[in-house]
């Protein structure tokens, strides 16, 4: 067994990642061409400088997934330094959120088959991630006290979620024993499903990408009053500032300021 897949192994039974964070740093560093404990600072930063074509986001992840597993590798002696220490990351960019409109969102619950509608519905109406919608399973849906416990979400957390009739329509019918969006006992992860998502939605001529539906959530939820912390909370993140961006995208004051100013 290499030392990633210890790293990996560790990852998933000592720290309880997600097997989505795992995918996506097992994807990283399958972009890296050499041993990762005998690269040198000089070698993890010619492979950071040739993946300067990425996104921002890409970028970042990839460098957490490296500070990670170096991290690990640090503790238990397998390398004396981290060669990642000199790289700084690349700043985040600030930007309003983008979310799915209506007209969109009827287009694919319109258009998408009904694995897809789901989990389209679980976005839009219950925030939640692309991961977190293919791992949903119906014991974790309370019809009784209308509420959907997120289990394992991102960094691992569970959270509850409101289960509004709209969505709970979108659902039907339940099958116990089964996972929400396939209909079966059988599952498929987040990035798969996200893949399907992406390549329907576009056939199906919405301008949306799964994270825009979550956004929708996020924005609707702060333009109707709902507190900065209770939408941070329901969207498991784990700083408001992040929860912040839905404020700007959807702030009513905007709307007393252009009224005030056509008087």
């Amino acid at each position: 067994m290499t030392a990633l897949d210890q790293w990996f192994t560790w990852l998933a039974e000592d720290q309880a990642k997600s097997p989505h964070t795992i995918a996506t740093y097992q994807r990283t560093w399958r972009t890296y061409p050499g041993d990762p404990l005998t690269a040198t600072l000089d070698d993890i930063e010619t492979w950071w400088t040739s993946r300067r074509d990425r996104s921002v986001s890409t970028r970042r992840n990839e460098l957490a997934a490296l500070r990670s597993f170096y991290r690990w590798a640090v503790r238990y002696d397998l390398v004396n330094e981290d060669p990642t220490r000199r790289i700084t990351p690349p700043k985040a960019e600030q930007r309003i959120s983008e979310h799915v409109g209506r007209q969109d969102l009827l287009t694919l619950f319109d258009a998408l088959p009904d694995d897809l509608r789901r989990a389209t519905a679980l976005g839009a109406y219950a925030g939640l991630r692309v991961s977190e919608a293919a791992a949903l399973h119906w014991n974790d849906v309370d019809r009784e006290l209308h509420r959907i416990h997120v289990r394992q979400g991102k960094g691992g957390k569970d959270r509850l979620v409101g289960l509004p009739a709209i969505l709970l329509d979108h659902l039907l019918p339940e099958r116990r024993g089964c996972f929400v969006v396939t209909g079966t006992s059988e599952t498929v992860t987040g990035h798969t499903l996200g893949r399907r998502w992406t390549a329907a939605a576009h056939a199906a001529g919405a301008d949306a990408t799964f994270h825009k539906l979550r956004h929708r959530f996020g924005t609707m939820a702060t333009a109707s009053g709902v507190p900065l912390t209770s939408v941070q909370r329901a969207m498991g993140h784990s700083s408001p500032a992040t929860t912040a961006i839905y404020v700007a995208a959807s702030d009513t004051d905007l709307d007393l300021i252009a009224e005030a100013v056509t008087r």
